[in-house]
């Protein structure tokens, strides 16, 4: 029996049953509130993962079987508190075994379970490659401890270049953070995912792990300040950004700043309107996505 296969059995024991785990994998309905009134993105397809850890829920996915990397992650921004905890990896078990528990299971130590490896990205598939892990659900955005730890899942992060994950994305996030910290006065939802090549994927380790051309996030917070200043004006109750992920992409959707520091130049973020955000999506997905229920516009 396989060390996965063995660990789903102790699990299953634990619960005192051998009924099949409820599905987290293929379905937002146990946690649609992580979306704006319960209101996933429409117009992208992939697997839908409520991601759980330690029994809870802590945020959403929609991941992307065949390209091994999440299109999004959706979740309700906290105030952080504490340092960020030490990066313990995780996977996804049902996306391997359908009937196996749902809670997101760290990395055994040695070989990996085949059915994981054929499943999802591992962590093999990062280890001496020009790519870092990036979120799309970062620790940066949560309180809990445990929450901030539920985030280091590899279905939660895509190949981006330590130029992006370093510097003007880990700058959007701290931005974000700030804004929504001082001004939101309620609940605050955001949606961070990637744009692919629009020609020829890139991949990681093989053609195991698609890398995405951009990144893009956007937040909706429906309560909020009046008394915003005046540079904020036009940043709520949603605001969005785009970011490189390839120094040589084309500068038609994010323009290069050449006064930036060397390390960071070429992976500039161009902060826009949600509206901006989802016309560079049905141009690049050739369909109508929609991040948020009435782009955040309806009343809470």
């Amino acid at each position: 029996m396989s060390r996965l296969s063995s660990l789903v059995v102790v699990v299953l024991l634990s619960c005192g049953t051998w009924r099949p785990a409820a599905a987290d994998v293929g379905d937002f309905a146990p946690c649609l509130q992580f979306f704006y009134r319960s209101w996933p993105p429409k117009g992208l397809l992939g697997t839908p993962i409520c991601q759980r850890f330690l029994n809870q829920y802590r945020f959403a996915t929609l991941y992307s079987r065949a390209r091994r990397s999440p299109w999004f992650s959706g979740y309700l921004y906290t105030l952080p508190a504490g340092k960020r905890p030490s990066a313990s990896w995780k996977f996804e078990p049902q996306l391997a075994y359908p009937g196996a528990d749902g809670n997101m299971i760290p990395f055994p130590p040695g070989p990996v379970d085949q059915n994981v490896v054929e499943s999802q990205a591992v962590e093999h598939d990062y280890i001496n490659s020009t790519y870092s892990r990036g979120h799309m659900d970062p620790s940066l955005h949560h309180r809990s401890h445990d929450d901030r730890l539920a985030t280091f899942t590899l279905t939660n992060v895509v190949p981006q270049k330590a130029g992006s994950n370093d510097g003007p994305w880990q700058l959007l996030e701290q931005t974000v953070n700030k804004t929504l910290a001082a001004y939101c006065l309620g609940d605050a939802y955001i949606v961070t995912g990637v744009i692919p090549y629009q020609s020829e994927e890139h991949w990681l380790n093989n053609h195991r792990v698609a890398v995405p051309e951009y990144m893009w996030s956007a937040y909706c917070c429906p309560k909020y300040n009046n008394s915003l200043p005046e540079k904020l004006k036009d940043t709520f109750p949603t605001y969005a950004a785009i970011g490189r992920n390839d120094p040589n992409s084309t500068e038609e959707v994010v323009p290069i700043n050449p006064a930036t520091k060397k390390q960071f130049r070429g992976y500039d973020v161009r902060r826009m309107p949600l509206e901006t955000l989802e016309l560079y999506l049905k141009e690049r997905f050739a369909a109508v996505v929609s991040v948020f229920y009435e782009q955040c516009s309806g009343s809470d």
